[in-house]
């Protein structure tokens, strides 16, 4: 058994507490007992990550509609889970999970979109799905012209709002990120229907195929590499990190960010949303190229 610092782990990518942990961790800290967890899939349009079990804590981050990931323990409504996507560890209500996963084939590609009872965008829609949830298609169908996936439990999704899993990913961060412009900023949010500012940069990178951890200090810490813009000079897709916030340049002048002065992904000038945030926050702390 090593001698643990827990202290040194981040808690946001390791399974541990003083009872049970990962057994991946088994040499690094000390807890009465160790599982490998087991499969899981998230089975509601969106489930909320908490730091503890408790609806009433912060949001850590979200996970989507047909995502994967590991449960380690499940207790009074609550699994501790860590998800596949990005490693992140949290709590989230056992409700959202699936009993039995599915066999994704496609993501969402817009981001938000409309499931159906049916193949016809007349019916009441079931739910929405955000940009990144996946989906198994079992066949189409085309009503009055519009064509529509219909996915394995018989519910349907407009078609060319859907990508296959194995197809070319998109290939421009930047215009996914600008497909979110006016989404409300949520904190926590990682989704079509509310996204914070790490989150808009996570999903923009895995929609051009690209990992990205979740938080922004994780991000600023080794997504990419970094560059001095008096060296480098400044273009189209760096990151500019400041203390908790990361945003997006369009060009060498604007910024686009989900804000939480304006409360929406907005794009602004580079130079007023430094001298805005130094107010609050100080200058820049670092740019990235991802």
């Amino acid at each position: 058994m090593g001698g643990p610092d827990t202290k040194a782990l981040d808690r946001r990518l390791h399974a541990f507490r003083p009872d049970l942990a990962d057994v991946r961790l088994e040499t690094v800290v000390s807890a009465e007992r160790y599982v490998e967890g087991t499969a899981a899939q998230v089975a509601t349009p969106l489930a909320k990550l908490h730091p503890q079990p408790d609806p009433g804590s912060s949001i850590d981050t979200e996970a989507l509609f047909g995502e994967t990931l590991r449960v380690f323990d499940s207790h009074e409504g609550w699994a501790w889970v860590q998800l596949d996507a990005d490693g992140y560890v949290g709590y989230l209500p056992e409700r959202c999970l699936s009993g039995s996963p599915i066999t994704t084939t496609h993501m969402v590609l817009k981001p938000r979109s409309f499931v159906y009872p049916g193949p016809d965008l007349r019916f009441p829609p079931v739910h929405a799905l955000s940009m990144g949830s996946r989906v198994e298609v079992s066949g189409y169908s085309d009503t009055r012209g519009t064509e529509y996936a219909v996915l394995a439990d018989g519910t349907a999704m407009i078609a060319s709002h859907l990508m296959r899993l194995e197809n070319t990913p998109l290939a421009d961060p930047v215009d996914v990120a600008s497909m979110f412009l006016e989404t409300p900023y949520l904190w926590g949010g990682r989704s079509g229907f509310g996204i914070d500012c790490s989150g808009l940069v996570q999903m923009a990178l895995a929609m051009t195929g690209r990992k990205a951890p979740r938080d922004s200090d994780q991000q600023a810490a080794g997504l990419g590499e970094a560059i001095d813009p008096a060296v480098d000079g400044l273009r189209r897709g760096d990151l500019v990190f400041w203390k908790g916030h990361v945003g997006f340049l369009e060009d060498e002048q604007t910024l686009l960010h989900a804000s939480g002065g304006t409360m929406t992904v907005t794009r602004e000038p580079l130079a007023a949303a430094i001298d805005r945030i130094a107010r609050l926050y100080g200058p820049p702390t670092g740019y990235r190229r991802p």
